[in-house]
């Protein structure tokens, strides 16, 4: 082989590193202790998330698993376990009883918004909103995402706050946004 024939292989195997090395890095961060798989949809990753137990109960409660595993897509901000455990004592308890069932529905699709929304996506849209973006919820209601320093915070119909701790977490069938706080319609 010529000397610019080995070149030529090197320089193709360092791109084929560098293109293994970049999906990599674009892989989805961690959540709850499991890897969230692009190839999954949002009810198959949630239930391996131990930080969402609680939403993958209500959302259960309130029949929407066969929705969120629909193709979409869908946006969802996904509290946690311990933004769950924020709410008054007895709340939850209280939102997943059978006849509690249409409360419980609007409370969790206020969490989704129709489409797939990026953080760069929300990003822009505040920018063109002249700071915030405001995203009209399955539920019918709106929410308004906003920037402060670093990080992304969503305000809810009530004036609630809660924080984006972890984006773009990507789905077959849409996206997943960890928020601190329950949103409240």
């Amino acid at each position: 082989m010529k000397a610019t024939s080995f070149k030529r292989l090197g320089i193709a195997l360092m791109a084929t590193a560098l293109m293994v090395g970049g999906s990599a890095i674009a892989k989805n961060p961690m959540v709850g202790g499991a890897a969230m798989l692009e190839s999954k949809d949002i009810i198959d990753n949630a239930v391996n998330s131990a930080d969402h137990t609680t939403l993958v109960a209500a959302v259960k409660a309130a029949g929407l698993v066969e929705t969120l595993k629909g193709p979409g897509p869908f946006t969802v901000f996904a509290p946690t376990n311990m933004a769950f455990e924020k709410l008054p004592a007895g709340t939850v308890d209280t939102l997943l009883k059978p006849e509690n069932k249409a409360t419980l529905t609007n409370v969790l699709t206020y969490h989704v918004v129709a489409g797939k929304m990026s953080a760069a996506d929300i990003a822009a849209a505040a920018k063109a909103g002249g700071g915030k973006a405001v995203m009209t919820t399955v539920q019918g209601e709106t929410l308004t995402a906003w920037k402060m320093g670093k990080d992304w915070y969503l305000t809810d119909a009530k004036g609630g706050k809660s924080k984006i701790t972890i984006a773009d977490v990507n789905q077959s069938n849409g996206v997943i946004h960890v928020v601190d706080t329950v949103l409240m319609p």
